[in-house]
């Protein structure tokens, strides 16, 4: 497709010799010989390049190049002066312009200057796509956990990963649901595409439509320029979809006509496009309760919960919550520059028998708040935020005593079958004696075999 440059210029004999020279060049050219008719047509249409003298009627160039770096940032401008207005095309130049020519001008510096600003242009945008792709993609971060239920979860996954299976991902806020999403990503086929993200609740109802399909120049009052749509964007990749269960009843509707057909339908477009996405979505409210309520299409809901991944919430497997600080605290040490070994026991203690209504999210944020904030080699009790310190007195010492036995005995049970209820080797990696071992299954019902 050839690139598209407009000329303006209030003399009609420059305007003639530039269509010339630039048609033979290969571009396709359209000349306009006053300010106010390069407003109006810029209203109307983009072009790669816009050659404008600075000097004209009414409305002048510096008006002209305003006009576009408001409704057309991505276009070229390249300002026309004669010699003794240099000082105002390097003006021109600081307010956004690429490149100015001097009058009269060589034909080969004009065809040096536009080519020239072209490649930039085209330099500039691959970047900013290869920017937008490589934020959406991610490293495939190590999953770290010590439960059994998280496991499972994970063996689930290994069979469903390869396939374009569309997953639903259910759990409190904070429990990692997104992380799940850019795992199955990172570890699918489609890896090397796209993995576009978005939160539903978080964009207004009237804007959420136009993020996912995208929409045509004109379509709407300040459509200016057409946009590409999240949905699009994911094409042979993953679209990741948080906060699935807020998504307004008429634009479920619009989803889930894509999910059937493999069409999408910009605003104001009367062209479809097809792609290939594999869907993941993810809600922290109770789903089935939007069905009843007839807030959520049912059958929307059957074509997302082809695969259902429930995360436990941290509550419920405190194996993992020593673990996760740890893991924590030295990624925190190494980017605050702090030499910390680890945590007091009665900090631990405090950690493990806290309820974390904030899950994984809240953990991290706790550690590193401890991190930043203790002086010595091991965050202590009074590192902790005031809400956790409180639960050292709050909570009854049998439940706290509770909360460690039941982490202890999920320990157990995780070692012993580990070593292949080997009990000797059990006891090795547990740095106790084999009397001892004999001990605490029997304290936790444990059967020996």
């Amino acid at each position: 497709m050839k690139p598209k440059i407009l000329v303006i210029d209030d003399e009609p004999d420059i305007c003639r010799a530039l269509d010339l020279l630039l048609t033979r060049e290969g571009y396709s050219v359209t000349t306009l010989y006053s300010g106010e008719e390069a407003l109006e047509r810029l209203s109307k249409e983009n072009f790669d390049a816009v050659l404008t003298d600075l000097k004209m009627g009414k409305i002048d160039g510096f008006t002209v190049l305003e006009k576009i770096k408001q409704s057309a940032p991505e276009t070229v401008a390249i300002m026309m002066t004669a010699f003794s207005s240099v000082e105002s095309a390097v003006d021109a130049m600081k307010r956004g312009a690429a490149d100015y020519i001097v009058k009269p001008f060589l034909n080969e510096e004009v065809k040096l200057t536009i080519r020239k600003s072209l490649e930039h242009k085209n330099v500039v945008s691959e970047n900013i796509a290869l920017k937008q792709e490589r934020s959406q993609k991610m490293s495939c971060r190590e999953f770290i956990s010590d439960s059994e239920q998280m496991a499972n979860i994970m063996d689930t996954l290994e069979k469903v990963i390869p396939t374009k299976s569309n997953i639903m991902i259910l759990g409190e806020s904070g429990t990692g649901k997104g992380l799940f999403a850019e795992l199955i990503h990172c570890n699918s086929p489609r890896r090397d595409k796209p993995f576009i993200s978005i939160n539903c609740s978080a964009i207004p109802e009237g804007l959420l439509e136009s993020e996912l399909f995208g929409y045509k120049k004109g379509a709407f009052t300040g459509a200016v320029n057409d946009k590409t749509g999240l949905i699009p964007l994911a094409d042979n990749g993953t679209l990741f979809l948080d906060e699935i269960g807020d998504m307004p009843l008429a634009l479920q509707a619009k989803l889930l006509k894509v999910l059937e057909t493999g069409d999408v339908q910009p605003l104001g477009d009367t062209k479809l496009k097809t792609v290939d996405i594999r869907l993941i979505t993810a809600t922290n409210i109770d789903i089935e309760s939007r069905l009843k309520e007839g807030k959520f299409r049912e059958d929307l809901y059957w074509r997302l919960d082809v695969i259902e991944i429930k995360i436990p919430p941290l509550r419920e497997r405190r194996e993992d919550i020593e673990t996760l600080a740890m893991h924590f605290m030295k990624k925190f040490a190494d980017e605050h520059k702090k030499k910390i070994t680890g945590f007091d026991k009665d900090t631990m203690a405090i950690l493990i028998g806290y309820s974390w209504p904030g899950n994984v999210r809240e953990l991290k944020n706790v550690v590193e708040r401890s991190v930043v904030l203790t002086e010595g080699a091991r965050i202590s009790v009074q590192d902790l935020p005031e809400k956790l310190r409180k639960t050292e007195s709050a909570v009854e010492t049998s439940t706290l005593k509770a909360y460690i036995n039941d982490y202890e005995k999920n320990l157990l049970l995780k070692i012993y079958s580990a070593h292949n209820k080997n009990k000797e080797e059990t006891a090795k990696a547990l740095g106790i004696d084999l009397a001892t071992l004999y001990r605490k299954f029997k304290k936790y019902g444990i059967d020996a075999e």
